[in-house]
């Protein structure tokens, strides 16, 4: 039986998913599987799931469709087997002794319902907050939280529900899920604390905003999904107030009046959006 299940749920790629499971051939803990959730109509993870089988992991394929991130982990998680859950990206890779830095804090004293592994290429997870709190959340502090870095108990995300499928890639509120899956298990008290030792990678250039049509919009799209978390999760009106202008604020601060500001406007709107719209169709 497996102690961790990994949930990979994917569209449109195929031959980073080979750089995945290379990473997980790689790993000294064995007590692992992968779920993959595959939301593609054609046949391009073929090669992928049998480079993966011929490394020797354990993995199973299974379809999905039409795509909806949220709702294709849910599935995922049905089919699982494993103590803990993890989620990672299609095009993300782990460090070579991250499932085993795992094992060792979930089995630690404190027995976390929750692990936060460190993104390498954003930087060190902040040392003045090694375990998250709701009181922080409902400040909207120490979030958002990227998926890939998360791993929670399969009984704590049960307990709460599992991921909202409203929320996320591929809906009208375009991102969330994840943190409103971990604000959801702090108020129920969980225990969900970082771990630097482990390593998750992903490709991350920070640089200038495009200055596109396209750009903004997207944008604005994954903007409403922090707008439906104010709603969802009740938030003072003074984090809901900071939350819509300090990205318009930041630029005028920094004299950028450029596509920064333009984007920070379309993020300013998205939220605006998203908590309007959260209100008006799911309170």
């Amino acid at each position: 039986m497996p102690g961790i299940s990994l949930i990979l749920a994917t569209v449109g790629r195929s031959a980073e998913l080979i750089r995945f499971f290379d990473s997980l051939a790689t790993q000294d803990f064995s007590g692992i599987e992968v779920i993959v959730i595959d939301q593609n109509q054609d046949q391009r993870l073929e090669l992928p799931v049998a480079h993966a089988r011929a490394c020797g992991i354990d993995v199973r394929h299974i379809r999905h469709y039409p795509p909806n991130l949220a709702a294709a982990r849910n599935v995922g998680v049905e089919h699982a087997r494993g103590e803990w859950l993890g989620f990672p990206d299609d095009d993300c890779w782990y460090g070579s002794d991250l499932l085993r830095v795992l094992h060792a804090r979930a089995n630690g004293a404190d027995r976390p319902d929750g692990v936060i592994i460190r993104w390498v290429e954003q930087g060190e997870p902040p040392v003045a907050a090694p375990a998250l709190s709701w009181s922080r959340s409902a400040a909207f502090r120490d979030v958002p939280v990227a998926s890939i870095t998360l791993f929670i108990r399969r009984r704590m995300f049960e307990q709460i529900g599992g991921f909202d499928a409203r929320l996320g890639v591929g809906q009208w509120f375009g991102a969330g899920e994840e943190t409103d899956l971990v604000m959801r298990a702090l108020r129920e008290n969980a225990r969900v604390v970082y771990e630097a030792a482990g390593e998750v990678h992903h490709a991350f250039v920070p640089g200038q905003v495009a200055a596109t049509r396209q750009a903004r919009l997207d944008a604005r799209s994954r903007a409403r999904g922090t707008g439906a978390l104010y709603a969802k999760h009740g938030l003072s009106a003074w984090v809901i107030a900071r939350g819509l202008l300090s990205p318009v604020l930041r630029p005028v601060m920094k004299g950028s009046l450029g596509a920064d500001f333009t984007h920070g406007v379309a993020v300013m709107l998205g939220r605006l959006d998203g908590w309007r719209g959260w209100r008006r169709r799911h309170q």
